[in-house]
């Protein structure tokens, strides 16, 4: 609807100056209009004239269409415009621009390796992930979200050594003693400690490298029979059910997983027979020498032949696209990893221009807590997934003597996602959980009320025509019909933030009107009924954007 306001107002400048001129329009403050435009400042170096004196003219062409009730020129040379009620009323709507239709659009985001634990940047972009993956399919996207992580390199071989240590020998029998509440954790203390012999250990270190080149040939031959086999792919299965159990936690679901093991020989094809073109040999790697593009030189395939990351990445790209034939490929991974991506994807781009020219690259801070510091997973001195959801479920019990997980769920998302994409996040529990501020719950219990109020009225909203509506009604039509709009400007930008921003400003537009508006038994009331209903549509639609539950009740 707003689009078609803005080229009824082209229109009218064709016909008041014969030129054809793009209209945007702006939201002014309340006071001075529903919408304002430039456009006559823009058609003054045109046309030689005063820029007010042309907003004068348009105005009074403005002012005949049949959804205009009022124009009136400001300052240089600034358009306001009011808009009928109905017209206004026209604006409300839930649907997204249609950007990303006919478009398939793989979606890779969480990304955690086996034999690892998931620490709280993969709950941060397995949230994010899914709001991206959301607004892409709201506008039309056939979106395919899939995972990525390491079941091989050298993490898995620290974690072998350790189990072997632990183990005294590889015996999947004695695994059995571990029980399944444990797998993790136990998984998790191995990574510890085969990283630090790797690091303070020379004869540990060479047997690490050792076990790390027979994990590629336990997948190379399909072996499940030797003794070393079987502890391996039942501690993969272990991370793999634990990975299950988290993602079902938090109502995120993945089409696909791909484990290294699946595109490491892709890779390692693609970038060999690039050798001499795209890649060349260096004491018996094969790099990329990314200084020619203002990047570094990296490391494709090691000199033991083994793929490196950047290999793997190369695999995973052209098995994407083999599997999905993705007209846009997203990647969701930590700040840390954009000289990374930068390098892959330029490698890429030599030899296959159109796969990295329509992968998109978006990355994200560390996850803190407030007043924490950084952690590592290397030194077992890190924030857990699991310790943050179970970190907003306790301050929410304190703060609202509530139990329910939704609410919990939702602080936390709501708490990263309010931020924009790119920096860190510092996670605050109590803040989160608030039902008085910014937060997720406060979103939840505003839709509940909503909802509260429609069943209290006992009856639908009915279909009004020819409204009129007072101030205070007119002021929430007026937020509600900027929802569109944002979704405009969050899919272009792939950015959920804009989405919290207007619902948490929408849920305080409605508070003032139901401060000052009486709703049920009031002569009003089935027009305030109309409000109240896209109020909490609205507030749904949104939520579920953010994958964020919308109780009808709490």
């Amino acid at each position: 609807m707003i689009q078609e306001l803005a080229e009824h107002i082209q229109e009218a400048v064709k016909h008041a100056f014969n030129i054809d001129e793009r209209v945007d329009l702006t939201r002014p403050e309340s006071q001075f209009g529903d919408f304002a435009t430039n456009v006559a400042l823009k058609l003054a170096g045109q046309l030689g004239k005063k820029p007010r004196d042309i907003a004068e003219k348009l105005a009074e062409s403005i002012r005949e269409l049949p959804e205009v009730i009022e124009t009136s020129v400001a300052g240089p040379g600034f358009i306001n415009i009011r808009l009928r009620d109905a017209a206004l009323l026209d604006l409300w709507s839930l649907d997204a621009p249609q950007t990303y239709r006919h478009q398939v659009v793989v979606s890779e985001y969480s990304d955690p390796n086996p034999f690892k634990v998931l620490h709280a940047g993969h709950l941060y972009t397995s949230v994010m992930g899914d709001a991206i993956s959301n607004l892409v399919a709201a506008a039309g996207g056939e979106v395919h979200r899939v995972n990525f992580g390491g079941d091989v390199g050298l993490h898995v071989g620290k974690t072998m050594w350790a189990i072997g240590k632990a183990l005294d020998g590889f015996s999947a029998q004695k695994l059995e003693v571990i029980s399944t509440e444990e797998h993790a954790n136990w998984l998790a203390a191995r990574y510890v400690e085969g990283t630090n012999a790797y690091e303070e250990d020379e004869i540990a270190q060479q047997e690490i490298i050792a076990l790390n080149k027979k994990i590629y040939q336990i997948h190379s031959e399909n072996d499940h029979e030797s003794a070393i086999a079987q502890v391996y792919w039942t501690t993969r299965e272990w991370s793999y059910a634990y990975f299950d159990a988290f993602y079902k936690r938090i109502g995120t679901k993945f089409e696909k997983y791909y484990p290294e093991s699946a595109v490491s020989d892709r890779g390692i094809r693609e970038v060999r027979a690039q050798v001499g073109e795209v890649f060349s040999e260096s004491n018996g790697a094969v790099v990329f020498a990314g200084e020619a593009f203002g990047l570094h030189t990296r490391v494709f395939i090691n000199g033991e032949g083994l793929p490196t990351y950047e290999a793997k990445d190369v695999g995973l790209i052209f098995t994407k696209y083999d599997d999905y034939k993705f007209d846009r490929s997203i990647v969701i991974t930590g700040n840390e990893q954009e000289q990374y991506m930068s390098v892959v994807l330029k490698a890429v781009e030599q030899f296959a221009p159109e796969l990295a020219n329509s992968t998109t690259h978006l990355t994200h801070g560390l996850v803190k807590l407030a007043g924490g510091v950084k952690m590592s997973s290397r030194s077992g001195n890190f924030l857990r997934a699991v310790d943050v959801l179970d970190i907003a479920h306790s301050a929410n019990v304190e703060a609202n003597s509530s139990r329910d997980e939704r609410v919990s769920l939702g602080a936390v998302k709501y708490a990263f996602l309010k931020v924009r994409m790119g920096g860190d996040i510092v996670y605050d529990p109590q803040e989160s959980v608030s039902l008085a501020g910014n937060s997720g719950p406060y979103l939840q219990y505003a839709h509940a009320r909503a909802c509260s109020i429609l069943a209290k009225a006992g009856h639908s909203p009915g279909d009004e025509t020819d409204i009129v509506f007072d101030p205070s009604e007119r002021a929430l039509l007026l937020k509600l019909s900027e929802y569109q709009e944002v979704l405009v400007r969050a899919v272009s930008e792939l950015m959920p933030h804009y989405v919290c921003t207007y619902l948490y400003e929408l849920a305080q537009a409605f508070n003032r009107f139901y401060e000052s508006s009486r709703i049920v038994d009031d002569p009003r009331e089935s027009i305030r009924l109309v409000l109240v209903d896209r109020y909490a549509r609205t507030l749904r639609a949104g939520l579920d954007i953010l994958n964020i539950a919308a109780p009808d009740h709490l």
